[in-house]
């Protein structure tokens, strides 16, 4: 029988919706077949739809935010400066307790490096280095050359038309 010696790293980028849910479905999907799942949200407050029921899956176990999310543009540079530390810290917490599961999910992990709260470099470093099989499952909007080349699968969603354009708001059970 194949023995996986390292995972492969997934992306879903994009502009589109379904991002996070594609990443959870496949954390679902681990976690049916026996396997345990790390995920952990950046930029988010841990109160969406998915992290809720996740909370009640044995084998998913979500590190819970506990950074006071605001849109970075609403942030003052202190407010700025003190999410890059949490959020560096929190990505390496996570990827030193990655190799203890079958997948790592990192959920908008890209938008945070994209504002600098993550440091690229370490994301690219954690992947090359990595010396366990779990999957990585990484999403957000914009993902750089290098984490694309750095990936296995990279799936784009691509808004083509989407309601928040005509001033309806994200609805629960359906966004959120």
């Amino acid at each position: 029988m194949f023995k996986l010696e390292k995972g492969l790293v997934h992306i879903y980028c994009g502009d589109g919706k379904g991002k996070t849910t594609a990443a959870a479905g496949l954390a679902l999907r681990c976690a049916g077949a026996g396997g345990k799942v790390l995920m952990v949200q950046f930029l988010k407050d841990g109160t969406s739809g998915e992290i809720k029921a996740f909370r009640n899956v044995k084998s998913v176990n979500v590190l819970p935010a506990t950074f006071d999310v605001k849109f970075s543009f609403k942030m003052t540079a202190e407010e700025k400066k003190a999410a890059a530390e949490y959020y560096s810290k929190r990505f390496e917490t996570a990827a030193q307790m990655a190799r203890y599961y079958d997948m790592f999910v990192a959920d908008e992990l890209l938008h945070a490096v994209n504002l600098g709260f993550v440091k690229l470099d370490d994301v690219l470093d954690f992947l090359n280095k990595r010396d366990f099989a779990a999957e990585i499952v990484i999403t957000g909007r914009e993902a750089s050359q290098e984490l694309l080349d750095a990936a296995d699968y990279v799936t784009e969603m691509k808004k083509i038309k989407h309601p928040f354009d005509k001033g309806v708001k994200a609805r629960k059970k359906v966004e959120y």
